[in-house]
């Protein structure tokens, strides 16, 4: 099965060795899960971002920072996993658990880019209210699908990949205090906005990446630039 990882970090700023340990931790973790990875990046900073609500028939775009909370996405992992268990060993050792949470979400399905993601792609990440959503395989969730591969045959060679996610019960929130690793299952607060998919755009600058998103059929999109660190 693939699996999301959002990390959930608090905006940091650190100092050069600070920044040079984080980067080894990294590639540390890259070294040791290699053969679970099967896509992954760190998010440029959100005041860079882009969210579109309304759907593609009145977007309204917002340009970042808008993060209400203290935590935001910092950066993302597809994993190829044997069960939910595997994933979240996975997801423990992901630096960013340490300090901030990953929340892990199972795939419905995963469409692979065919081609390495840089720092000119952009992730969006598709938000819906969490009492809102239909569960996959259902004729709601169908008439939705429909409408995704509409916005695929409209996007053509921008979208790169992406997937639809399994309902907010199924994710589970990693954070690892000390030695303690803490685990807090799904479902997300009633009215919650959660992640329902994510697409891989490819577009020449942000407002090319705001025009591309703003057709996606999702309650909101928020869009992020890939930072282009991982080497995956």
């Amino acid at each position: 099965m693939y699996y999301f990882a959002v990390l959930q970090t608090p905006e940091r700023e650190l100092n050069q060795a600070d920044l040079q340990a984080e980067m080894q931790a990294y590639t540390d973790f890259h070294a040791r899960a290699a053969e679970a990875i099967r896509a992954g990046d760190a998010l440029a900073p959100v005041a860079e971002a882009v969210r579109i609500d309304g759907g593609p028939d009145r977007p309204v775009i917002t340009d970042g920072p808008f993060a209400e909370g203290a935590e935001v996405a910092g950066g993302f992992y597809v994993f190829e996993a044997e069960n939910l268990d595997e994933a979240l060993e996975l997801a423990r050792q992901i630096p960013a658990a340490s300090y901030g949470a990953v929340e892990v979400w199972p795939m419905v399905h995963w469409s692979a880019p065919d081609q390495p993601t840089t720092g000119n792609d952009w992730l969006a990440l598709l938000l819906h209210p969490a009492d809102q959503l239909a569960e996959p395989g259902t004729p709601e969730w169908e008439d939705g699908a429909r409408r995704h591969v509409d916005f695929y045959a409209a996007a053509g060679e921008h979208v790169l990949g992406g997937a639809p996610l399994h309902l907010p019960a199924t994710a589970t929130t990693v954070r690892v205090r000390g030695s303690e690793v803490l685990l807090t299952d799904g479902p997300f607060a009633e009215g919650a906005e959660v992640a329902s998919g994510f697409y891989l755009l490819r577009a020449g600058d942000r407002e090319e990446a705001a025009k591309i998103a703003g057709m996606i059929p999702a309650a909101a999109v928020q869009v992020r630039r890939l930072a282009g660190v991982s080497g995956l």
